[in-house]
């Protein structure tokens, strides 16, 4: 085991998993590990730009443009966690109806500010509002987070009326109450995954690591997490 620290760096919807496996990995291992996450759109620019990080861990689609670019080894890529939308409410306030996709849609329409992320989820929802054709009724209404800021914390201080994020993203913050994921007809899925820089160091580490984030062992402190092992 490599006595250097491995950086792994990866979006907010993993954060406080990847810290919780991080700590485990290094008691077990004798790995240093060190974690930070940022806005998703944000890490990959600092990989792009050739940051030194050893591992990487973004949705999938954003590990594979990385690897297309260069920025990570290729094949690299190990799918780790399965991610789905969930809605909150500021704590307290009145719990529309979200159980199926009309009452999602008329919740939205009620709704006087909504927030969504900027990462794979709320390109996702963006794409939903359009096909309901309610897009440019409500575009005035959506509040968009700056990076890395959490939805929640916007719902939270009263900024938004309803807000959707990864469930992971929701449920441990104060304040907010989720009111349940998004109903199967219209949930999302987010595959997050890991790969492994092109300058890397301590390639083998990395991918020891990977292993470890990967591995059967971890299903349930995922599954606190509020995500799904694959």
């Amino acid at each position: 085991m490599s006595v250097n620290p491995l950086k792994l760096l990866s979006s907010m919807a993993t954060r406080e998993l990847l810290n919780e496996l991080v700590t485990q990995y290094q008691r077990s291992s004798g790995q240093s590990v060190t974690s930070e996450a940022a806005g998703g759109v944000d890490v990959a620019k600092r990989v792009r730009a050739g940051e030194t990080v050893d591992v990487v861990v973004l949705s999938s689609t954003a590990i594979d443009s990385l690897i297309a670019s260069g920025s990570l080894l290729p094949d690299s890529r190990v799918d780790l966690v399965r991610s789905g939308v969930s809605i909150a409410v500021r704590a307290g306030a009145e719990r529309p109806d979200v159980a199926s996709e009309e009452a999602v849609k008329r919740a939205v329409l009620a709704a006087r500010t909504l927030s969504y992320s900027t990462g794979p989820s709320g390109v996702y929802l963006e794409k939903l509002f359009e096909r309901w054709g309610i897009l440019g009724q409500i575009r005035e209404r959506i509040v968009v987070p700056p990076p890395g800021v959490p939805v929640g914390s916007l719902v939270a201080s009263g900024k938004v009326e309803l807000g959707f994020q990864q469930l992971s993203e929701l449920m441990s913050l104060p304040g907010i109450e989720v009111l349940g994921p998004l109903p199967p007809p219209i949930q999302t899925i987010t595959i997050f995954s890991g790969g492994i820089s092109s300058g890397c160091a301590q390639p083998d580490a990395a991918r020891a690591l990977i292993g470890y984030l990967a591995s059967p062992s971890v299903a349930q402190t995922k599954h606190q997490y509020g995500m799904e092992a694959l």
